[in-house]
């Protein structure tokens, strides 16, 4: 990951911003609420491998319950804050949903998830991604979870609460938020 501090030379507006993005489709960028652009690797094989797992159980349990809707990684999401963010996985309720504009659907949508998930990789720093979980709690999300797989370890946010720390579990439910979603991990920590 390269953080490149733009301001005040440039103003990455949101649609600079935008433009940038699509003028360079193969790289993954985000935007933090102070303007900096971030440039991130693609993921490894493996962690590619993990994320499609755990994306995977998300979107079949949101297919069956058909309460909200379901991102990958490509999705960003304008804070409220001014971050533009794009989590591993994430999760946003239908009315919410609903409430957006086709337009704002269309770019990067004004809100941030309901829940959302990231998986370390192995090039990831730790403490970055836990303040990007943090950020996203302060901007609305209701559940928050990092998965390490070095570690085994999942750390779990919500909004008012301690992060809890919860050391190779087996599953992880994601009541209330995502009523009756239960995250399998087996695959994950193998």
């Amino acid at each position: 990951m390269i953080a490149l501090k733009l301001r005040p030379t440039l103003q990455l507006t949101d649609e600079v911003f935008e433009q940038l993005c699509q003028q360079n489709p193969d790289l993954r960028l985000e935007r933090t609420a102070q303007g900096e652009l971030i440039a991130m690797a693609p993921a490894g094989s493996e962690s590619g491998y993990r994320n499609a797992d755990l994306l995977g159980q998300l979107w079949q349990w949101n297919r069956q319950m058909r309460l909200g809707v379901v991102f990958d990684s490509s999705a960003g999401f304008t804070l409220p804050n001014g971050a533009i963010r794009s989590p591993d996985a994430a999760w946003v309720e239908q009315s919410r949903w609903e409430r957006l504009t086709p337009e704002q659907r269309r770019k990067f949508a004004p809100l941030c998830p309901d829940f959302v998930l990231e998986l370390k990789s192995p090039t990831d720093d730790l403490t970055t991604l836990q303040a990007k979980l943090q950020e996203y709690i302060d901007n609305g999300a209701q559940l928050g979870w990092l998965i390490d797989p070095e570690t085994q370890c999942v750390y779990c946010y919500r909004p008012g609460q301690a992060v809890q720390l919860l050391e190779r579990p087996v599953s992880l439910c994601g009541d209330p938020v995502l009523p009756n979603f239960v995250m399998d991990f087996n695959l994950i920590w193998e």
